[in-house]
């Protein structure tokens, strides 16, 4: 057979082997962020099994736990990202959703405050920093293996699939609050429905474990073999990173800053905010808007990766940059008044299309900045740096905000963080050329 016949065979075969390990990547990740939503989305009513009823300041401490949990991001992308920057994506991979697993079993059978008094607060604030540690391993690998997986010339709307299911995650925890409000009513779900929730986060995490041991290694054998015997001092090094790698480590920073600060503000806040509105006798009104809401933001993030392999990365960051500076305020002060249903899903809608110019090729802007032998730790650490100061800290700062009437200033601190990372993307960001995930020699 010519090699001209063989050719498109063995492109196509590339191609399948991509999406394949796209696929098993978007499984574990998809897993792991219903993991970490499923708290944010059933925190109101589980809320009163870990804390005294009597207690005025019970909401502001279950979302200072979520809070607390992004302090363990950067300890987890540190380790996770030297593990596979040394041993290989898949396998650091594996573990994290291992960790995951473990952690929403022990919530899953907590015993109550009423039961065992704060010890129940201090095993949840445990289990927590716990799946902290493990999600700030899961971004930044999951986000390198993807990008390395994707073919040139499709890397923006492969590595989209990560914010599809990272956004999945939030879809599967709100549909599943939205299947129990169908059979049971509040008090049942705030007894113990809240319970099978992070039980089937952990049951499917087993199944992605599995699944996540025949992926494909993005990481050379030849690497993994180096850093076992030793002769790869550089490879997933913190003095690397920071002496050698320092720009780009601070470009991943001020790149993820306003884009997380507004993925925060917009999707958790957000469906809180409707959540809010339609508490009364419209609660499964709310469900619906926000489920409804969370399947268009997810089924935009292929498009916005699509759009980005033809225009290149900059432009979509700048588009996300100055719609966020300009509609953040509005969304913010405007979508708690929203009564109407149809009003509240277009006001939230227009932010996630904004809000996609990030979360769509986010992975891949940040993949592309760094060498392999440091790739998964610099994305992961720059990432949950970011992610802890700014992002994580969003839904505490937004409910500290409410509770003294200072959300005017919850959204000029928002506009102000997306104006600073717009500046990033005008200034600093090259829309297309080439980049360290071209580089066979990185």
């Amino acid at each position: 057979m010519s090699t001209t016949s063989t050719a498109p065979a063995a492109a196509n075969h590339a191609l399948r082997r991509s999406i394949s390990n796209t696929l098993k990547g978007s499984a574990g990740n998809l897993v792991e962020w219903y993991d970490v939503y499923v708290y944010s989305v059933f925190a109101v009513y589980f809320e009163s099994q870990f804390f005294s009823a009597e207690d005025k300041n019970s909401t502001i401490y279950v979302w200072a736990i979520f809070a607390a949990t992004f302090l363990m991001r950067p300890i987890g992308a540190w380790y996770f990202g030297r593990f596979a920057d040394r041993y290989g994506r898949r396998l650091a991979l594996t573990v994290s959703v291992s960790v995951m697993a473990a952690c929403s079993f022990l919530i899953a059978i907590t015993p109550t405050a009423s039961q065992i008094g704060g010890a129940a607060a201090l095993i949840l604030l445990f289990a927590r920093l716990a799946q902290g540690f493990a999600t700030g391993g899961e971004y930044g690998t999951s986000a390198t293996y993807m990008s390395e997986a994707a073919l040139p010339g499709r890397r923006g709307f492969l590595s989209s699939f990560h914010y599809v299911t990272l956004v999945g995650g939030h879809v599967l925890a709100q549909l599943t609050l939205f299947t129990m409000l169908s059979f049971w009513d509040k008090p049942e779900i705030s007894a113990w429905g809240w319970r099978v929730a992070f039980a089937i986060g952990g049951v499917a995490a087993i199944v992605v474990f599995w699944l996540r041991r025949s992926m494909d290694e993005s990481l050379t054998a030849d690497s993994i073999e180096a850093a076992k015997e030793g002769r790869a001092k550089a490879s997933g090094s913190m003095y690397e990173l920071f002496v050698h790698q320092w720009r780009p480590l601070l470009l991943c920073f001020l790149i993820t800053a306003g884009g997380t600060v507004a993925f925060y503000t917009y999707s958790v806040n957000g469906p809180k905010m409707i959540q809010s509105a339609f508490a009364g006798d419209d609660v499964m009104t709310g469900t619906l808007i926000n489920l409804g809401v969370l399947i268009f933001l997810m089924v935009l993030q292929p498009i916005g990766g699509w759009i980005s392999d033809i225009i290149g990365r900059k432009s979509l960051l700048v588009f996300f940059g100055i719609g966020g500076v300009l509609y953040s305020w509005y969304m913010i002060t405007a979508l708690p008044q929203q009564h109407d249903a149809f009003k509240a899903f277009l006001v939230l809608a227009i932010g996630f299309v904004i809000l996609t110019g990030y979360t769509s090729i986010n992975a891949v802007v940040k993949a592309e900045l760094f060498p392999t032998h440091v790739r998964a730790l610099g994305v992961g650490f720059g990432y949950a740096m970011a992610n802890s100061l700014f992002g994580g800290t969003a839904p505490l700062l937004y409910q500290a905000a409410l509770k003294t009437d200072h959300v005017d200033t919850f959204a000029i601190y928002v506009t102000a963080v997306i104006a600073v990372s717009l500046v990033v993307y005008i200034f600093f960001l090259k829309n297309k050329g080439p980049n360290w995930l071209d580089d066979t020699r990185s």
